[in-house]
């Protein structure tokens, strides 16, 4: 076999392996299968078969598809250029070691979620497993903190009479970083139930999939969070805590994926009612 065509495979199966490990989600997984499924198929009838018609139709096909994939995916291909543009390669290859979550940090964490959500004082938390976030990732890096995680700091940063209590608060490497910043708002469309707290969250968590958002609705109290893109609520302080204990076992690699698998779908209990209320689970946050 000619080195060059033998290289050329390599390299091909190389990316697409890397392509294939990178996505989580069953449904896009199947989408990208089939994808390199055609484009190999298009390289074997252009390379070992004299089937000129054939030829053109394989191309079609992979030319539409491609098309359609670029609009499916334009939020992540937006992604793969700002990477690629500053050479933050390791977050996209996620050769970067995973930023770990002390059991403390969970219940801390868990704690002020929950009395966030009693006291029905909004919240947004978010926090970084390894995304590497950086204040450009941003539509406002905020103010700069560093200081220790804790119950009593997070919930006078998210009381209403502070100047911060708008933004997001950035915790990594079980420390505050930041306060008050100003995370980017998903742009898919159909969330127009969501407030502005669940839509950033959804946002960037789009953007990053090693980073979690917790989310607390000012309105009506409801605890939500947030993974790639995705919106789990309502959910209990309890429940808050089986999910992100869940999440830093699977970033770090170790204990049960059993476990794991099982805090992801155990049914999310309602929360408890507030001043003899319920709490709805589609009602939207519209404060900011």
């Amino acid at each position: 076999m000619d080195l060059r065509l033998l290289l050329d495979l390599l390299f091909a199966t190389a990316l697409g392996m890397v392509l294939l490990a990178r996505v989580n989600e069953p449904r896009t997984l199947w989408l990208l299968r089939g994808y390199l499924t055609l484009v190999a198929l298009a390289w074997v009838v252009q390379r070992f078969a004299d089937l000129p018609l054939t030829s053109k139709l394989v191309d079609a096909l992979v030319l539409a598809c491609s098309l359609a994939l670029a609009i499916l995916w334009q939020g992540e291909l937006r992604r793969l250029m700002e990477l690629l543009g500053t050479g933050r390669l390791d977050v996209l290859f996620g050769s970067r070691r995973a930023d770990q979550l002390a059991s403390g940090s969970v219940a801390v964490l868990s704690e002020a979620a929950g009395r966030l959500s009693q006291l029905r004082r909004g919240g947004l938390i978010v926090l970084d497993l390894g995304s590497d976030l950086r204040p450009e990732d941003f539509l406002n890096p905020g103010i700069a903190l560093d200081a220790q995680l804790s119950v009593d700091l997070l919930l006078n940063l998210f009381a209403q009479d502070t100047p911060l209590h708008d933004g997001a608060v950035l915790v990594k490497d079980n420390r505050i970083l930041s306060a008050g910043v100003i995370l980017p708002l998903s742009r898919h469309q159909g969330l127009n139930r969501y407030g502005t707290r669940h839509l950033a969250a959804l946002g960037i968590t789009e953007r990053f999939d090693r980073c979690l958002c917790i989310v607390v609705s000012e309105e009506t109290g409801t605890l939500s969070l947030a993974r790639q893109g995705r919106l789990e609520r309502p959910i209990t302080s309890s429940r808050l805590q089986e999910l992100l204990s869940a999440a830093v076992v699977k970033s770090s690699g170790k204990g049960s994926a059993k476990a794991a698998a099982k805090a992801s779908v155990t049914p999310a209990p309602r929360l408890p009612s507030v001043s003899g209320r319920s709490v709805a689970a589609d009602s939207p946050d519209r404060h900011p």
